[in-house]
């Protein structure tokens, strides 16, 4: 049977943790099991390595960039590979390059475009445990490439998928999902099992359990996924297909993110065509929008306000200021003290009234919403930045997730 187990940095963050985890793997070879682990940089290394290079240059070479933060990931396998020699049993640690796992050549954002299992399966075979590290890939051309923030999770789901792995183990410093950041809601409860549909909206809604990537490729390849803590032995939580189980609980969690800014352009001319020519501009700088709300005018002019990440303000306040001058809105404003609250459920689909019970617990609050998105299996509000972790408090007690059964 083969089991992947991807450790993040926290797991790794010390020479003391490393011999831990390589205990933790040895006890998984000798359960008669084929190995493959993943790890990441130790904790703190990819903030350092970035810190370094921005010392060097004001905006660093991206293909040099991959070059210095994969560094940090190797480090790990090594010291893991060699931990686990101590402990007598062999381990080989590779690369993404050596382990075969090709990309595009987008440098920083890479996507894996294949991967070749023929050495992992020949080491394998010789009884060897296969450390790998994460988050890095090469292009047909042999450069190296990084698969973004988080990219480890997506090398052991990938793997786990090409190797019909039985499961995928992701350690990391929690033992499980949550229903809400229980840093924020100190009654937060874990949960025994969770959608694809619910954890892939939690990751990309601010839950900073796995990467959202990761949990589309286990959804699209139905690959068992378990989320532990690689500090102690206690159940996780299973990432799995939606079942009717499921549906009867109405919510999973609440989520926050504090990453995003609100971008609004003042008293637009309402004609049509106006927001098409603006989020054009944007999507040709490839600015990543999230939320939109265009108001509606008796006074032929309009406002249109949208959401990005923080860290991509600085590229987006020239282009839409261009964009501006282009459709003769009277101004830009920027708001950066926001929050973007979530209610996540699969539940949602079959039962009413989610929404309403939402936004009167936040009015009950004096919580303003400025904006609002839904799908599915969410709701998100936008709300002062100040306000936002009250808000979540507030949504979690009133759906009554810190017990078995969400109430409406």
């Amino acid at each position: 049977m083969v089991i992947v187990q991807k450790y993040g940095g926290t797991s790794v963050g010390d020479i003391e943790k490393v011999k831990s985890v390589a205990k933790r793997i040895v006890r998984t070879k000798r359960k008669k099991n084929q190995v493959v682990v993943v790890v990441s940089a130790p904790a703190g290394k990819t903030d350092e390595l970035n810190s370094l290079a921005h010392q060097v240059a004001k905006i660093p070479n991206q293909r040099e960039m991959d070059m210095l933060l994969t560094t940090g990931e190797q480090m790990s396998v090594a010291l893991l590979a060699m931990a686990i020699h101590e402990l007598g049993e062999d381990a080989v640690s590779m690369t993404g390059l050596q382990i075969g796992i090709t990309t595009n050549e987008k440098h920083g954002q890479a996507k894996i475009v294949d991967i070749n299992t023929d050495r992992i399966r020949r080491e394998l075979r010789k009884g060897k445990i296969v450390i790998v590290a994460g988050f890095q890939g090469s292009t047909s051309k042999n450069e190296i490439t990084t698969l973004g923030r988080g990219g480890s999770d997506l090398t052991a789901v990938a793997l786990a998928h090409v190797l019909k792995a039985s499961l995928c183990e992701i350690y990391t410093d929690v033992d499980g999902v949550y229903t809400s950041d229980p840093r924020i809601v100190k009654d937060a409860r874990k949960l025994d099992m969770i959608s694809y549909e619910e954890m892939l909206e939690m990751a990309s809604l601010g839950a900073k359990v796995m990467q959202s990537r990761s949990v589309e490729v286990g959804k699209k390849y139905n690959v068992p996924i378990m989320v532990r803590s690689s500090m102690n032995n206690n159940p996780g939580t299973l990432i799995t297909k939606e079942n009717k189980k499921m549906e009867q609980v109405l919510v999973s969690g609440v989520t926050i993110t504090e990453n995003e800014v609100k971008i609004t352009l003042l008293k637009v001319p309402d004609t049509p065509g106006i927001a098409a020519k603006v989020f054009e501009k944007l999507a040709k700088s490839d600015v990543n929008v999230d939320m939109i709300i265009q108001n509606k005018s008796t006074t032929n002019f309009t406002d249109i306000s949208f959401t990005v990440f923080k860290s991509e303000l600085k590229r987006t306040l020239p282009v839409i200021h261009q964009a501006a001058k282009i459709v003769k809105a009277s101004g830009v404003e920027v708001d950066k003290n926001i929050a973007k609250v979530s209610l996540v459920g699969v539940g949602m689909k079959s039962h009413s009234g989610v929404a309403a019970k939402m936004f009167s617990t936040l009015a009950k609050k004096k919580i303003n919403i400025e904006m609002i998105s839904t799908s599915e299996i969410k709701i998100s509000c936008v709300v002062d930045g100040k306000k936002g972790k009250a808000a979540v408090r507030a949504i979690h007690s009133a759906f009554g997730l810190s017990r078995r059964k969400t109430v409406i």
